[in-house]
């Protein structure tokens, strides 16, 4: 059985992750901390599910969870991963806002078989549309990245948009491609960011608006051609598949480990 400790469990993930959990045969959820749901329980449809701490080190010395899940905000998951690895529980880390640096500097010291997994994105579907887009990045002359978020998400460009850009641009350093699509050169004075911002020169874009979830759309272009590949979560519910992989997985593995298709066999 695995124990499972939910940090932020009030929140618009938290609360999936809480009843994805419960619906585990191999799982246990041993509690939960959110800091603006005191010490009330853990609840769902009004009935408590498991203990809700004061503090997020009282619940690890109490709780004694083996994973713990995060899906916080970009301010606290720092001091989240410190308190959690410290105690020695495994990591299962779907905040984003974190360097691949200042992830491996919060891992150091961590102690001996600890595991700390990231993903910008827990969906199948994401993992696929990041590695379809590494695969045609050599092949196009541009590339655009439009990602669209609910107003409430507190980081800009996203996670998943950031990977994105990111692997294309090593994709395209490789295979020397350099693009042709005008940059910031092209905006007119006093209307900064109209071409979005350069993630190593491929151009990333931010929508923020209700009516979303999370979307995102990486535009290809060459001579008389386009090709875009896009992703929609349409329900939270589509991040939960990965969430629970992830918490199967770190058990079995040590280190930091960052992005879903490592668990996957991209």
């Amino acid at each position: 059985m695995i124990h499972v400790f939910v940090n932020g469990f009030n929140g618009r993930m938290g609360t999936e992750v809480v009843k994805a959990v419960l619906a585990q045969p191999d799982m246990e959820l041993v509690g939960g901390y959110d800091p603006g749901a005191g010490t009330s329980g853990v609840l769902v449809g009004g009935q408590q599910v498991a203990v809700s701490y004061p503090t997020l080190q009282v619940a690890l010395e109490v709780a004694k969870p083996d994973v713990l899940v995060d899906f916080t905000n970009p301010a606290s998951v720092a001091d989240n991963i410190r308190c959690a690895l410290a105690a020695g529980v495994d990591c299962v880390i779907g905040t984003t806002g974190l360097t691949p640096d200042k992830l491996a500097e919060l891992y150091q010291g961590a102690p001996a078989g600890s595991t700390l997994f990231v993903a910008p994105n827990f969906t199948i579907g994401a993992v696929l549309m990041m590695e379809f887009a590494r695969k045609a990045a050599a092949l196009f002359d541009d590339v655009e990245v439009l990602e669209f978020h609910h107003n409430g998400k507190q980081d800009a460009p996203s996670g998943t948009a950031l990977n994105t850009a990111l692997s294309i641009a090593s994709a395209r350093a490789q295979a020397k491609v350099s693009s042709k699509a005008p940059g910031s050169e092209t905006e007119l004075a006093g209307r900064a960011g109209a071409r979005g911002t350069s993630v190593e020169g491929v151009p990333v874009h931010s929508i923020r608006s209700n009516g979303f979830v999370a979307h995102q759309e990486v535009i290809f272009g060459s001579s008389g051609e386009t090709l875009t590949i896009r992703h929609d979560s349409i329900d939270r519910s589509s991040y939960m598949p990965g969430v629970l992989l992830a918490i199967r997985s770190v058990g079995e593995r040590s280190g930091l480990i960052i992005g879903l298709e490592k668990l996957l066999d991209l």
